[in-house]
């Protein structure tokens, strides 16, 4: 794809998600909504998105779709942020966030395979926790115990 094509998608992904968050905020129709987010660890750094939102990072994951199973979420999402495929996923905790929009957020320790690539969400990169502490989205920071201790 060409640059300007790209440029266009990181544009439209922030117009979109910043108009979908205060949307919702306003008017949560479908009350709280249902996410998956991934803990994946490599040589003492976390892999992140770097989002084309201009909201920080965040931890690869998203909402889940109507009638979708959480774990069918995380496969989903990770692939389509990161280019990865997830081949184990472990529940390391749930906790509900009001952050953005009213979200039930339920994280996996994942592993995964496959070469990095860059999506209209964002880009992929590795880096430890103390690099990703203080540009964490508000909705995850009550997993930075979790990431503390799997970088370890």
């Amino acid at each position: 794809m060409s640059a300007l094509s790209e440029s266009l998608k990181r544009r439209l992904f922030y117009v979109i998600a910043h108009t979908c968050f205060a949307l919702y905020r306003w008017f949560p129709v479908f009350g709280s909504l249902r996410a998956s987010i991934a803990v994946i660890h490599r040589d003492g750094k976390i892999l992140v998105i770097e989002r084309n939102d201009k909201r920080g990072v965040s931890l690869p994951g998203g909402i889940a779709k109507w009638r979708e199973g959480l774990s069918e979420t995380l496969g989903r999402e990770v692939t389509e942020e990161t280019g990865m495929r997830v081949l184990q996923a472990d529940l390391q905790m749930q906790y509900h966030s009001d952050a953005d929009v009213p979200c039930d957020i339920s994280v996996y320790r994942a592993e995964v395979v496959g070469e990095l690539k860059q999506s209209w969400e964002g880009s992929p990169r590795w880096m430890t926790v103390e690099e990703l502490e203080p540009r964490l989205i508000e909705s995850q920071r009550p997993v930075l115990k979790l990431m503390r201790k799997v970088s370890g």
